[in-house]
């Protein structure tokens, strides 16, 4: 898995574009800029939007050549972020760090997920906030149809709403919705595809 990022990493453009997501730039600026992780930041388009708008960013993602394109892209727009390579275990935060984490297409390993959202939480400061756009189960038929709009072809790396309620249980749900949108980011999220989002606010 680790491999499949790095040579996807590697070519001289950007996998998903340089653009942020749509959904983390409308919700962003929705809330007051504070100190945010990134998990599975890739190539650092979010994080590099965030710390544009005056956040503290930490990122971190398991491919070192996701990292080099995300610190070329931060010397680009002149800001800093904190990225670090390594799984999230290995990574060492401080338990209520953060006043905001957001989950952008973070499809960790199936049997990983739901433990990795909870640990995660944990460096969420009470009252912090998620920010979580990421494909549903019903995504299966559209990247089957249409394999350029990306996403994980097994069912179980997928998510479904009440696996976010559950995973996310101290939380008071902002929105939640699952719905089809269309995708226009980089080389690999090309198409309509079905996606679960979230905010949500730590009790």
């Amino acid at each position: 898995m680790k491999g499949k990022w790095d040579e996807r990493y590697s070519g001289k453009e950007f996998a998903y574009g340089e653009q942020p997501n749509k959904y983390l730039k409308e919700k962003l600026n929705e809330i007051s800029v504070g100190k945010i992780l990134f998990p599975a930041e890739g190539e650092g388009r979010n994080a590099v939007y965030a710390a544009s708008l005056g956040w503290k960013v930490s990122a971190f993602d398991f491919s070192k050549e996701g990292k080099k394109k995300a610190t070329q892209l931060a010397e680009k727009h002149q800001v800093k972020i904190d990225y670090q390579v390594g799984e999230l275990q290995s990574i060492k935060y401080q338990p209520n760090e953060f006043d905001a984490i957001a989950l952008i297409y973070a499809h960790f390993p199936a049997n990983k997920k739901s433990n990795h959202h909870k640990k995660l939480t944990s460096y969420l400061r009470p009252g912090g906030v998620v920010i979580f756009e990421a494909f549903s189960k019903n995504h299966l038929k559209y990247v089957t149809e249409n394999p350029k709009v990306g996403g994980p072809k097994d069912v179980a790396s997928l998510f479904s709403i009440e696996e976010i309620e559950s995973d996310f249980s101290n939380f008071e749900i902002i929105e939640l919705s699952e719905t089809v949108i269309e995708l226009q980011e980089g080389l690999f999220h090309n198409g309509n595809g079905s996606v679960i989002r979230f905010v949500g606010r730590k009790n």
